[in-house]
């Protein structure tokens, strides 16, 4: 259980902070254009949405589809209390959280945010991550919804003491430990943070070492190709495009439509804006099996079309859960993992996380997200595919810094991991 200074200050928050969000057609929103080639702002800054068409010999092949260009660095910022091992975070409403309120990073914006574009308040605490090159990583965003979006993550440890304004709170590492555990309270950023910043094991005896694992990794770049090319929202050949919405003809993947917002505690009280709105539950799992005394992770070459470089993902990952069995996105090995052991109810293996959480809500509405972690036994023997690979713990950390680990493996491993936050 959390204490009950948490419990009382988050119900506080939750009774001060107010937001109404309304569906709006995509033609009709405030300070946007919406033309044949894409949607935009009036200001051309915080971010577009365009279409691209994409060729692969990956698994899904060619296809086209919309996608988010936000061009400008953002900053998501946790600061931590060096003296007494604490991390601030803010309750903060996002127009796309199913519950609304949340706990993010002590700085989460943009830079059309934090430069006031939107003629909104000053952004506390922005001082303490602008112009920092320490412990900074800028980490790539959602390859399939985001076009080579990356922002800065950072955490900046602190002797000083800090007052705070009544909706920061400060939690120690056993606070998030409990938090990880609960439904879509810790914000997919706050999460995307402290999965940059987790210390390494003093051993760490991995099955493959770096240099084989960075040659392998080579050798898929060479397969693998994926091309990509921009073209008009009005020409996607696989989505209808109306003056409402965008959706997939086959109603997959995911919608884009528009949205009305009000808040009482945002920089700016009243807003339009476009939104990515997702159909079902998507998942992320890992299975992670101990080799030399040390955990391995099954991960996955992949290459998205927002990404500038090859990553390597979780075990297994869709954005549609229910229908996993007929998709045609997923690999045959993900599908009979995900039967055989993720949804196998009468298989009893050690469960290392299993939780809901939220998509980032300021993009993407109503996204949720199941992440799941298991244990392999030492004996259960399984063949993986040419693209599989088992990665140690402190191979992950080290693949995390180099931006190697796409976000949601990377989010997934920071839930696990946890309690070893810097």
């Amino acid at each position: 259980m959390l204490n009950k200074n948490f419990q009382n200050w988050f119900k506080l928050q939750k009774k001060h902070n107010k937001i109404k969000v309304k569906i709006k057609k995509l033609d009709n929103l405030n300070n946007w254009y919406f033309s044949k080639d894409s949607i935009f702002h009036e200001s051309k800054k915080f971010f577009k949405i365009i279409g691209i068409d994409v060729k692969s010999n990956l698994i899904g092949k060619n296809w086209d589809q919309p996608i988010i260009v936000q061009n400008e660095l953002g900053i998501l910022g946790i600061i931590k209390d060096k003296k007494k091992e604490r991390y601030l975070l803010q309750a903060k409403v996002e127009p796309g959280n199913k519950n609304k309120l949340q706990l993010s990073p002590t700085v989460q914006a943009t830079k059309s945010n934090y430069t006031r574009i939107h003629g909104g308040k000053k952004i506390p605490f922005l001082s303490f991550f602008i112009n920092k090159k320490k412990n900074l990583i800028s980490q790539s965003e959602q390859g399939y919804r985001y076009l080579f979006k990356l922002n800065y993550n950072s955490l900046v440890e602190t002797t000083k003491s800090i007052k705070i304004f009544d909706n920061f709170y400060w939690f120690n590492k056993k606070d998030l430990t409990k938090l990880v555990k609960i439904k879509s309270i810790l914000n997919m950023d706050t999460i995307s943070v402290l999965s940059s910043f987790i210390s390494k094991n003093k051993i760490d005896t991995p099955l493959i070492n770096m240099q084989k694992i960075n040659k392998w990794i080579k050798i898929k770049d060479k397969a693998f190709n994926l091309k990509i090319n921009i073209k008009p929202l009005a020409n996607l050949k696989n989505w209808i495009v109306k003056n409402d919405s965008i959706n997939h003809k086959k109603n997959k993947h995911f919608s884009v439509i528009g949205i009305n917002i009000n808040a009482n505690k945002r920089e700016v009280k009243e807003w339009d804006q476009p939104i990515i709105k997702g159909k079902e539950m998507a998942f992320a799992g890992y299975l992670i099996k101990e080799f030399n005394k040390t955990n391995h992770y099954l991960c996955r070459y992949n290459k998205k079309p927002g990404l500038k470089k090859s990553t390597l993902s979780c075990s297994v990952n869709t954005s549609d859960l229910k229908n996993y069995n007929s998709s045609n996105n997923l690999e045959n090995f993900e599908k009979k993992i995900l039967k055989d052991f993720f949804l196998n109810k009468k298989k009893k293996l050690k469960s290392i996380y299993d939780n809901i959480l939220s998509d980032e809500g300021g993009r993407f509405f109503n996204c949720e997200i199941r992440y799941k972690a298991l244990q392999l036994n030492n004996n259960t023997k399984i063949k993986i595919p040419h693209n599989y690979i088992w990665i140690s713990q402190n191979q992950m950390i080290e693949m995390i810094s180099k931006k190697k680990i796409d976000i949601e493996a990377r989010l997934l491993f920071g839930c696990i991991n946890i309690d070893k936050i810097k």
